[in-house]
Protein backbone atom coordinates (compact mmCIF):
# COMPACT_ATOMS: atom_id res chain seq x y z
CA UNK A 1 0.00 0.00 0.00
CA UNK A 2 1.24 3.83 -0.68
CA UNK A 3 0.65 6.56 1.19
CA UNK A 4 0.05 10.80 0.36
CA UNK A 5 1.04 13.09 3.51
CA UNK A 6 -0.63 16.68 3.21
CA UNK A 7 0.63 19.55 5.43
CA UNK A 8 -0.84 22.13 6.93
CA UNK A 9 1.12 24.89 8.10
CA UNK A 10 -0.59 27.41 10.15
CA UNK A 11 -0.01 30.04 12.61
CA UNK A 12 0.56 28.73 15.58
CA UNK A 13 0.40 24.68 14.75
CA UNK A 14 1.15 22.33 11.93
CA UNK A 15 -0.67 19.60 10.89
CA UNK A 16 0.21 16.66 8.67
CA UNK A 17 -2.40 13.97 7.67
CA UNK A 18 -1.66 10.38 6.50
CA UNK A 19 -4.15 9.49 3.64
CA UNK A 20 -4.02 6.22 1.27
CA UNK A 21 -4.21 6.04 -2.18
CA UNK A 22 -8.23 6.80 -2.34
CA UNK A 23 -7.32 9.82 -0.51
CA UNK A 24 -9.06 8.55 2.67
CA UNK A 25 -7.63 9.87 6.35
CA UNK A 26 -5.62 7.42 8.13
CA UNK A 27 -4.21 9.27 10.92
CA UNK A 28 -3.16 13.07 11.36
CA UNK A 29 -0.22 14.77 13.69
CA UNK A 30 0.24 17.81 14.82
CA UNK A 31 3.38 20.08 16.29
CA UNK A 32 2.61 23.47 17.99
CA UNK A 33 4.75 26.57 18.26
CA UNK A 34 4.63 30.10 19.42
CA UNK A 35 3.44 33.40 17.55
CA UNK A 36 5.18 36.24 19.62
CA UNK A 37 2.91 39.58 19.23
CA UNK A 38 2.89 42.73 21.23
CA UNK A 39 0.40 46.02 21.39
CA UNK A 40 1.75 47.50 17.94
CA UNK A 41 0.49 45.12 16.20
CA UNK A 42 3.53 42.79 16.14
CA UNK A 43 2.75 38.52 15.20
CA UNK A 44 5.59 36.76 14.22
CA UNK A 45 7.62 33.26 13.76
CA UNK A 46 10.62 31.52 14.18
CA UNK A 47 10.50 30.08 11.13
CA UNK A 48 13.32 27.64 12.33
CA UNK A 49 10.36 26.53 14.64
CA UNK A 50 7.87 26.06 11.95
CA UNK A 51 10.41 24.07 9.82
CA UNK A 52 10.80 21.28 12.98
CA UNK A 53 7.74 21.19 13.21
CA UNK A 54 7.43 20.95 9.51
CA UNK A 55 9.88 17.78 10.05
CA UNK A 56 8.69 16.01 13.06
CA UNK A 57 5.19 16.01 11.55
CA UNK A 58 5.94 14.46 8.24
CA UNK A 59 8.53 12.41 10.05
CA UNK A 60 5.51 10.90 12.44
CA UNK A 61 3.64 10.23 9.55
CA UNK A 62 6.06 8.65 7.74
CA UNK A 63 6.83 6.26 10.52
CA UNK A 64 3.13 5.11 10.64
CA UNK A 65 3.06 4.93 6.79
CA UNK A 66 6.06 2.00 7.20
CA UNK A 67 4.04 0.53 10.36
CA UNK A 68 1.51 -0.15 7.94
CA UNK A 69 3.98 -1.95 5.70
CA UNK A 70 3.55 0.74 2.68
CA UNK A 71 5.74 3.78 1.62
CA UNK A 72 5.40 7.72 1.31
CA UNK A 73 4.42 8.24 -2.41
CA UNK A 74 4.91 12.31 -1.81
CA UNK A 75 4.30 14.98 0.53
CA UNK A 76 1.74 17.93 -0.34
CA UNK A 77 1.56 21.56 1.32
CA UNK A 78 -0.76 23.72 2.67
CA UNK A 79 0.23 26.85 3.96
CA UNK A 80 -1.11 30.48 5.55
CA UNK A 81 -0.12 33.15 3.16
CA UNK A 82 1.17 36.75 3.49
CA UNK A 83 4.53 36.32 5.72
CA UNK A 84 7.58 38.08 4.90
CA UNK A 85 11.01 36.83 5.96
CA UNK A 86 14.55 38.92 5.11
CA UNK A 87 17.25 36.65 4.25
CA UNK A 88 21.32 37.49 3.89
CA UNK A 89 23.05 36.58 0.72
CA UNK A 90 23.70 32.66 2.17
CA UNK A 91 19.72 32.78 2.42
CA UNK A 92 20.12 32.94 6.64
CA UNK A 93 17.02 34.87 7.97
CA UNK A 94 17.60 38.22 9.28
CA UNK A 95 14.76 38.33 10.76
CA UNK A 96 11.68 36.31 11.82
CA UNK A 97 8.33 35.74 10.03
CA UNK A 98 6.02 38.12 10.17
CA UNK A 99 2.98 36.29 9.44
CA UNK A 100 -0.59 37.59 8.12
CA UNK A 101 -2.10 38.62 11.34
CA UNK A 102 0.84 41.24 11.64
CA UNK A 103 -0.67 44.91 11.35
CA UNK A 104 2.04 47.05 12.26
CA UNK A 105 2.23 48.64 8.53
CA UNK A 106 -1.18 49.82 8.73
CA UNK A 107 -0.27 53.39 8.37
CA UNK A 108 1.44 52.96 5.58
CA UNK A 109 -1.54 51.16 3.98
CA UNK A 110 -3.63 53.82 4.83
CA UNK A 111 -1.82 56.26 3.31
CA UNK A 112 -1.33 53.94 -0.19
CA UNK A 113 -4.72 52.77 -0.14
CA UNK A 114 -5.59 56.55 -0.60
CA UNK A 115 -3.62 57.56 -3.38
CA UNK A 116 -4.37 56.54 -7.12
CA UNK A 117 -2.22 54.22 -6.92
CA UNK A 118 -4.08 52.14 -4.54
CA UNK A 119 -7.04 51.30 -6.48
CA UNK A 120 -4.63 50.51 -9.74
CA UNK A 121 -2.37 48.26 -7.78
CA UNK A 122 -5.67 46.32 -6.80
CA UNK A 123 -7.03 46.12 -9.94
CA UNK A 124 -3.48 44.60 -10.93
CA UNK A 125 -2.92 42.27 -7.95
CA UNK A 126 -6.19 41.38 -6.76
CA UNK A 127 -5.13 42.07 -3.12
CA UNK A 128 -6.81 44.59 -1.52
CA UNK A 129 -4.28 47.35 0.16
CA UNK A 130 -3.97 46.43 3.93
CA UNK A 131 -1.32 46.33 6.41
CA UNK A 132 -1.03 42.18 6.33
CA UNK A 133 -0.17 42.31 2.66
CA UNK A 134 3.34 41.44 1.87
CA UNK A 135 3.88 44.58 -0.40
CA UNK A 136 2.86 47.13 3.06
CA UNK A 137 4.88 45.45 5.01
CA UNK A 138 8.12 45.82 2.91
CA UNK A 139 7.28 49.42 2.41
CA UNK A 140 6.79 49.47 6.65
CA UNK A 141 10.24 47.67 6.80
CA UNK A 142 12.05 50.22 4.44
CA UNK A 143 10.54 53.31 6.53
CA UNK A 144 11.35 51.41 9.73
CA UNK A 145 13.94 49.29 9.35
CA UNK A 146 16.40 50.42 6.51
CA UNK A 147 19.29 48.86 7.71
CA UNK A 148 18.06 45.14 7.87
CA UNK A 149 16.46 46.03 3.94
CA UNK A 150 19.49 47.31 2.72
CA UNK A 151 21.17 43.99 4.08
CA UNK A 152 18.59 41.60 2.65
CA UNK A 153 19.50 39.99 -0.09
CA UNK A 154 16.51 37.73 -0.64
CA UNK A 155 13.21 38.27 0.22
CA UNK A 156 11.23 34.47 1.23
CA UNK A 157 7.78 33.61 2.92
CA UNK A 158 7.29 30.60 4.94
CA UNK A 159 6.93 28.61 1.70
CA UNK A 160 10.14 29.35 -0.03
CA UNK A 161 12.07 29.43 3.25
CA UNK A 162 10.82 26.09 3.98
CA UNK A 163 11.72 25.03 0.22
CA UNK A 164 15.08 26.44 0.67
CA UNK A 165 15.54 24.60 4.31
CA UNK A 166 14.77 21.16 2.48
CA UNK A 167 16.00 21.68 -0.45
CA UNK A 168 18.22 24.35 -1.09
CA UNK A 169 15.91 25.43 -3.48
CA UNK A 170 14.45 29.19 -3.45
CA UNK A 171 10.84 28.81 -5.02
CA UNK A 172 6.92 29.61 -4.47
CA UNK A 173 3.98 28.30 -5.77
CA UNK A 174 1.68 30.86 -7.97
CA UNK A 175 -1.25 30.62 -5.59
CA UNK A 176 1.33 31.59 -2.90
CA UNK A 177 2.60 34.49 -4.79
CA UNK A 178 -0.83 35.53 -5.80
CA UNK A 179 -1.70 36.94 -2.17
CA UNK A 180 1.56 39.25 -2.17
CA UNK A 181 0.46 42.37 -3.52
CA UNK A 182 3.17 42.42 -6.12
CA UNK A 183 2.39 39.26 -8.76
CA UNK A 184 0.18 40.49 -11.08
CA UNK A 185 -2.62 38.49 -11.83
CA UNK A 186 -2.72 39.04 -15.41
CA UNK A 187 0.23 39.16 -16.48
CA UNK A 188 1.17 35.82 -13.70
CA UNK A 189 4.53 37.10 -12.78
CA UNK A 190 6.00 39.26 -10.19
CA UNK A 191 4.88 42.81 -11.34
CA UNK A 192 8.64 45.13 -11.23
CA UNK A 193 6.29 48.46 -11.41
CA UNK A 194 4.97 47.77 -7.88
CA UNK A 195 8.40 46.20 -6.38
CA UNK A 196 9.41 49.64 -6.47
CA UNK A 197 7.29 50.83 -3.81
CA UNK A 198 9.18 48.28 -1.55
CA UNK A 199 12.85 48.87 -2.84
CA UNK A 200 13.42 45.47 -4.15
CA UNK A 201 14.00 43.51 -7.34
CA UNK A 202 12.47 40.46 -8.72
CA UNK A 203 16.10 38.74 -8.51
CA UNK A 204 15.26 39.49 -4.42
CA UNK A 205 11.98 37.06 -4.75
CA UNK A 206 11.88 32.82 -5.33
CA UNK A 207 10.91 31.89 -8.68
CA UNK A 208 7.23 31.37 -9.20
CA UNK A 209 6.51 27.97 -9.98
CA UNK A 210 3.19 25.77 -10.48
CA UNK A 211 1.52 23.98 -6.95
CA UNK A 212 1.84 20.83 -8.65
CA UNK A 213 5.66 21.44 -9.20
CA UNK A 214 7.43 18.53 -7.53
CA UNK A 215 10.92 18.70 -6.10
CA UNK A 216 13.32 16.03 -5.18
CA UNK A 217 17.04 15.69 -3.51
CA UNK A 218 16.36 16.51 0.19
CA UNK A 219 18.96 18.33 2.20
CA UNK A 220 20.90 15.04 4.65
CA UNK A 221 19.42 17.11 7.20
CA UNK A 222 15.96 17.06 6.19
CA UNK A 223 16.65 13.48 4.86
CA UNK A 224 17.11 12.46 8.44
CA UNK A 225 14.30 14.54 9.95
CA UNK A 226 12.00 13.18 7.91
CA UNK A 227 12.87 9.86 7.81
CA UNK A 228 12.12 9.85 3.64
CA UNK A 229 14.00 8.92 1.18
CA UNK A 230 15.34 11.80 -0.24
CA UNK A 231 14.01 10.92 -3.79
CA UNK A 232 10.44 11.47 -2.32
CA UNK A 233 8.61 14.27 -4.20
CA UNK A 234 7.65 17.02 -2.55
CA UNK A 235 4.57 19.21 -3.91
CA UNK A 236 4.61 22.61 -3.43
CA UNK A 237 0.45 22.84 -3.32
CA UNK A 238 -1.13 26.47 -2.57
CA UNK A 239 -1.72 28.41 0.11
CA UNK A 240 -4.63 27.64 2.66
CA UNK A 241 -7.47 29.18 1.59
CA UNK A 242 -7.11 28.19 -1.84
CA UNK A 243 -6.44 24.60 -0.56
CA UNK A 244 -9.63 24.91 1.31
CA UNK A 245 -11.84 25.60 -1.65
CA UNK A 246 -10.37 22.20 -3.68
CA UNK A 247 -10.90 20.17 -0.26
CA UNK A 248 -14.49 20.33 -0.38
CA UNK A 249 -15.08 20.27 -3.91
CA UNK A 250 -16.15 23.91 -4.40
CA UNK A 251 -13.75 24.47 -7.91
CA UNK A 252 -16.96 25.75 -9.90
CA UNK A 253 -18.20 29.02 -9.40
CA UNK A 254 -21.63 28.02 -8.47
CA UNK A 255 -20.54 26.91 -4.99
CA UNK A 256 -19.26 29.05 -2.08
CA UNK A 257 -16.72 27.81 0.58
CA UNK A 258 -17.24 28.94 4.09
CA UNK A 259 -14.35 28.16 6.67
CA UNK A 260 -14.72 28.92 10.45
CA UNK A 261 -11.87 28.22 12.80
CA UNK A 262 -9.81 30.65 14.55
CA UNK A 263 -10.53 32.94 11.70
CA UNK A 264 -13.11 32.38 9.18
CA UNK A 265 -13.04 32.76 5.28
CA UNK A 266 -15.35 33.21 2.16
CA UNK A 267 -14.39 32.00 -0.90
CA UNK A 268 -15.88 30.69 -4.76
CA UNK A 269 -13.44 29.30 -7.42
CA UNK A 270 -13.77 31.00 -10.84
CA UNK A 271 -12.32 30.33 -14.03
CA UNK A 272 -11.05 33.94 -14.63
CA UNK A 273 -9.73 36.97 -12.40
CA UNK A 274 -12.41 39.19 -11.06
CA UNK A 275 -11.88 42.11 -9.15
CA UNK A 276 -14.19 44.13 -6.86
CA UNK A 277 -14.75 47.24 -7.64
CA UNK A 278 -15.58 48.30 -4.02
CA UNK A 279 -12.09 46.92 -2.92
CA UNK A 280 -13.96 44.00 -0.49
CA UNK A 281 -12.84 41.22 -1.82
CA UNK A 282 -9.28 39.23 -3.08
CA UNK A 283 -8.66 37.83 -5.85
CA UNK A 284 -6.15 34.76 -5.91
CA UNK A 285 -4.83 32.00 -7.69
CA UNK A 286 -5.47 28.29 -7.28
CA UNK A 287 -3.22 27.22 -10.24
CA UNK A 288 -2.85 28.73 -13.58
CA UNK A 289 -6.10 28.43 -14.59
CA UNK A 290 -8.56 29.02 -11.47
CA UNK A 291 -8.58 31.74 -9.15
CA UNK A 292 -10.46 32.23 -6.04
CA UNK A 293 -12.61 35.30 -5.37
CA UNK A 294 -13.41 36.10 -1.31
CA UNK A 295 -12.61 38.21 1.68
CA UNK A 296 -10.77 36.71 4.79
CA UNK A 297 -12.36 37.52 8.04
CA UNK A 298 -10.26 38.46 10.88
CA UNK A 299 -12.97 36.98 13.78
CA UNK A 300 -14.02 33.40 14.01
CA UNK A 301 -14.02 31.06 16.75
CA UNK A 302 -11.58 33.05 18.49
CA UNK A 303 -13.97 35.16 18.97
CA UNK A 304 -17.08 32.70 20.19
CA UNK A 305 -14.02 31.68 22.48
CA UNK A 306 -13.26 35.11 24.23
CA UNK A 307 -17.12 35.61 24.75
CA UNK A 308 -17.43 31.40 26.43
CA UNK A 309 -14.58 32.48 28.72
CA UNK A 310 -15.46 35.34 29.43
CA UNK A 311 -19.41 34.99 29.82
CA UNK A 312 -20.12 31.69 31.35
CA UNK A 313 -19.29 30.74 34.81
CA UNK A 314 -16.56 28.35 34.39
CA UNK A 315 -17.25 26.95 38.06
CA UNK A 316 -20.73 25.81 36.82
CA UNK A 317 -19.70 24.23 33.95
CA UNK A 318 -16.84 22.32 36.14
CA UNK A 319 -20.19 21.74 38.31
CA UNK A 320 -21.90 19.92 35.47
CA UNK A 321 -19.04 18.16 34.26
CA UNK A 322 -18.88 20.31 31.09
CA UNK A 323 -16.63 22.67 28.93
CA UNK A 324 -17.33 26.50 28.78
CA UNK A 325 -17.90 25.88 25.28
CA UNK A 326 -20.54 23.01 25.90
CA UNK A 327 -22.40 25.29 27.99
CA UNK A 328 -22.39 28.35 25.84
CA UNK A 329 -23.85 26.14 22.79
CA UNK A 330 -26.49 24.97 25.42
CA UNK A 331 -27.54 28.21 26.62
CA UNK A 332 -27.15 29.57 23.06
CA UNK A 333 -29.57 27.75 21.74
CA UNK A 334 -32.07 28.24 24.48
CA UNK A 335 -32.39 32.49 23.50
CA UNK A 336 -34.64 32.96 20.55
CA UNK A 337 -33.07 34.75 17.17
CA UNK A 338 -32.14 38.35 17.40
CA UNK A 339 -30.85 37.74 21.18
CA UNK A 340 -34.23 39.59 22.54
CA UNK A 341 -32.82 42.57 19.90
CA UNK A 342 -29.20 43.06 20.87
CA UNK A 343 -26.45 42.80 17.96
CA UNK A 344 -22.52 42.38 18.76
CA UNK A 345 -20.14 43.65 15.75
CA UNK A 346 -17.40 40.79 16.60
CA UNK A 347 -13.70 42.23 15.13
CA UNK A 348 -11.91 41.95 18.25
CA UNK A 349 -8.80 41.73 16.20
CA UNK A 350 -9.57 43.94 13.70
CA UNK A 351 -11.07 43.26 10.30
CA UNK A 352 -10.10 42.48 7.12
CA UNK A 353 -12.97 41.83 4.60
CA UNK A 354 -14.85 43.58 4.40
CA UNK A 355 -13.98 46.34 6.10
CA UNK A 356 -9.78 45.69 5.69
CA UNK A 357 -9.56 48.26 8.57
CA UNK A 358 -7.12 46.56 11.48
CA UNK A 359 -8.50 49.70 13.67
CA UNK A 360 -11.56 48.41 13.99
CA UNK A 361 -13.00 46.84 17.07
CA UNK A 362 -16.08 44.93 18.83
CA UNK A 363 -19.29 46.28 20.52
CA UNK A 364 -22.17 45.48 21.87
CA UNK A 365 -25.40 47.62 20.25
CA UNK A 366 -28.70 47.68 21.50
CA UNK A 367 -28.29 46.98 25.28
CA UNK A 368 -30.77 47.62 27.72
CA UNK A 369 -31.18 46.45 31.26
CA UNK A 370 -33.43 43.49 30.38
CA UNK A 371 -30.80 41.46 28.61
CA UNK A 372 -28.74 38.96 30.38
CA UNK A 373 -25.34 37.39 29.71
CA UNK A 374 -27.49 34.38 27.65
CA UNK A 375 -28.17 37.03 25.72
CA UNK A 376 -24.97 38.43 25.25
CA UNK A 377 -23.50 34.81 24.08
CA UNK A 378 -26.48 34.69 21.64
CA UNK A 379 -25.57 38.20 20.36
CA UNK A 380 -22.27 37.29 19.51
CA UNK A 381 -22.65 33.65 17.42
CA UNK A 382 -24.97 35.63 15.88
CA UNK A 383 -22.63 38.53 15.03
CA UNK A 384 -20.26 36.36 13.54
CA UNK A 385 -22.45 34.98 11.32
CA UNK A 386 -23.61 38.24 10.57
CA UNK A 387 -19.65 39.45 9.28
CA UNK A 388 -19.58 35.91 7.98
CA UNK A 389 -22.70 37.31 5.73
CA UNK A 390 -21.48 40.95 4.75
CA UNK A 391 -18.70 39.21 3.01
CA UNK A 392 -20.95 36.18 1.41
CA UNK A 393 -23.36 39.43 0.51
CA UNK A 394 -19.87 40.75 -1.80
CA UNK A 395 -19.34 37.37 -3.21
CA UNK A 396 -23.27 37.31 -4.36
CA UNK A 397 -22.82 40.80 -5.62
CA UNK A 398 -19.99 40.07 -7.71
CA UNK A 399 -20.17 36.21 -9.40
CA UNK A 400 -24.05 35.36 -8.40
CA UNK A 401 -25.51 33.48 -5.82
CA UNK A 402 -24.56 30.12 -5.94
CA UNK A 403 -26.45 26.82 -5.79
CA UNK A 404 -24.52 25.91 -2.74
CA UNK A 405 -22.65 26.69 0.07
CA UNK A 406 -20.48 24.09 1.68
CA UNK A 407 -19.13 24.98 4.95
CA UNK A 408 -15.92 23.80 7.24
CA UNK A 409 -14.04 24.39 10.43
CA UNK A 410 -14.04 23.90 14.11
CA UNK A 411 -17.80 25.50 14.27
CA UNK A 412 -19.17 22.47 12.81
CA UNK A 413 -19.06 21.22 16.32
CA UNK A 414 -21.81 23.14 17.19
CA UNK A 415 -25.12 21.87 16.41
CA UNK A 416 -26.42 25.47 16.77
CA UNK A 417 -24.17 27.13 15.44
CA UNK A 418 -24.62 25.14 11.55
CA UNK A 419 -28.02 25.84 11.81
CA UNK A 420 -27.79 29.59 12.49
CA UNK A 421 -24.78 29.73 10.04
CA UNK A 422 -27.85 28.55 7.27
CA UNK A 423 -30.56 30.74 8.49
CA UNK A 424 -28.56 34.01 8.40
CA UNK A 425 -27.75 33.16 5.04
CA UNK A 426 -30.68 31.57 4.23
CA UNK A 427 -29.36 29.49 2.30
CA UNK A 428 -28.48 25.25 2.60
CA UNK A 429 -25.41 24.51 4.54
CA UNK A 430 -23.58 21.50 3.50
CA UNK A 431 -21.02 20.14 6.08
CA UNK A 432 -18.51 17.64 4.83
CA UNK A 433 -17.85 15.27 7.66
CA UNK A 434 -13.73 15.21 7.52
CA UNK A 435 -12.45 18.44 8.58
CA UNK A 436 -9.03 18.02 6.75
CA UNK A 437 -9.88 20.12 3.34
CA UNK A 438 -7.04 21.79 3.48
CA UNK A 439 -4.44 18.81 3.38
CA UNK A 440 -6.71 17.14 0.99
CA UNK A 441 -6.79 19.98 -0.76
CA UNK A 442 -3.19 19.60 -1.15
CA UNK A 443 -3.02 15.82 -1.59
CA UNK A 444 -5.21 16.35 -4.61
CA UNK A 445 -2.92 18.75 -6.28
CA UNK A 446 -0.61 15.54 -5.36
CA UNK A 447 -2.14 13.52 -6.75
CA UNK A 448 -2.61 15.50 -10.24
CA UNK A 449 1.06 16.26 -10.41
CA UNK A 450 1.50 12.26 -10.12
CA UNK A 451 -0.57 11.80 -12.57
CA UNK A 452 -2.97 9.92 -10.12
CA UNK A 453 -5.96 12.01 -11.33
CA UNK A 454 -6.39 14.04 -14.80
CA UNK A 455 -8.12 17.11 -13.47
CA UNK A 456 -8.46 18.68 -9.49
CA UNK A 457 -12.12 18.25 -10.37
CA UNK A 458 -11.67 14.69 -9.16
CA UNK A 459 -11.84 15.72 -6.18
CA UNK A 460 -15.69 15.87 -6.13
CA UNK A 461 -14.91 11.95 -5.71
CA UNK A 462 -12.85 11.85 -2.87
CA UNK A 463 -14.86 13.88 -0.21
CA UNK A 464 -17.06 12.01 2.24
CA UNK A 465 -20.66 11.97 3.57
CA UNK A 466 -22.03 15.30 3.79
CA UNK A 467 -24.83 16.83 6.01
CA UNK A 468 -26.88 19.72 5.01
CA UNK A 469 -28.57 22.16 7.26
CA UNK A 470 -31.81 24.24 5.42
CA UNK A 471 -32.31 27.08 6.69
CA UNK A 472 -35.84 27.87 8.76
CA UNK A 473 -37.52 29.94 7.45
CA UNK A 474 -39.45 31.30 10.67
CA UNK A 475 -35.83 32.61 11.92
CA UNK A 476 -34.71 33.42 8.48
CA UNK A 477 -37.40 36.14 8.68
CA UNK A 478 -36.03 37.61 11.87
CA UNK A 479 -32.49 37.57 10.51
CA UNK A 480 -33.76 39.70 7.83
CA UNK A 481 -34.93 42.61 9.86
CA UNK A 482 -31.62 42.69 11.94
CA UNK A 483 -28.68 41.97 9.15
CA UNK A 484 -29.47 45.98 7.32
CA UNK A 485 -29.40 46.98 10.81
CA UNK A 486 -25.95 45.18 11.45
CA UNK A 487 -24.54 46.79 8.66
CA UNK A 488 -25.84 50.05 8.87
CA UNK A 489 -24.45 50.07 12.71
CA UNK A 490 -21.02 48.97 10.75
CA UNK A 491 -21.26 51.86 8.66
CA UNK A 492 -21.85 54.21 11.62
CA UNK A 493 -18.93 52.95 13.69
CA UNK A 494 -16.07 52.65 11.35
CA UNK A 495 -15.49 56.74 11.33
CA UNK A 496 -14.83 56.27 15.33
CA UNK A 497 -12.59 53.05 14.99
CA UNK A 498 -8.90 54.76 14.32
CA UNK A 499 -9.47 57.24 17.63
CA UNK A 500 -10.83 54.09 19.99
CA UNK A 501 -7.67 52.31 18.23
CA UNK A 502 -4.98 55.47 19.57
CA UNK A 503 -7.01 55.34 23.18
CA UNK A 504 -6.33 51.70 24.13
CA UNK A 505 -2.53 51.89 22.57
CA UNK A 506 -2.31 55.15 25.26
CA UNK A 507 -3.77 53.12 27.75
Amino acid sequence: MNYLIGVDVGTTSTKAVLFDEKAQVLDSYKELYQLYRDGNGMAEQNPDDLTAAVEKVIHDAAERAKSLGGQVLAVSFSNANQSVILLDKNHQRLTRAMTWADTRAREVAAKLKATPDGADIYAQTGTPIHPMSPLTKLMWLKQTQPEKMAAAAYVADIKSYLFWKLFGKFRVDISTASCTGFFNMHTQDWDDEILKLTGITRSQLPEIVDGTTKETGLTPAAKQATGLDDETPFVYGAFDGALSNLGVGATRQDTVAITIGTSAAVRVATDHPVVDPEQRLFCYSIDRQRWVVGGPLNNGGDVFQWAANHLVDSSAAKSEDKSVYDVANEVIASVPAGAHGLLFHPFLGGERAPLWDANARGSFFGLNPLHTRADMLRAVMEGICMNIATVYDAVCDLVGKPASVTATGGFARSEVWKQMLADVLDVAVNIPESYESGCLGAVTMTMKSLGMIDDLDAVQDLIGSVGAYQPEQATVRVYQKYLPLFKQVEGLLKPAYSTIARLQQEN
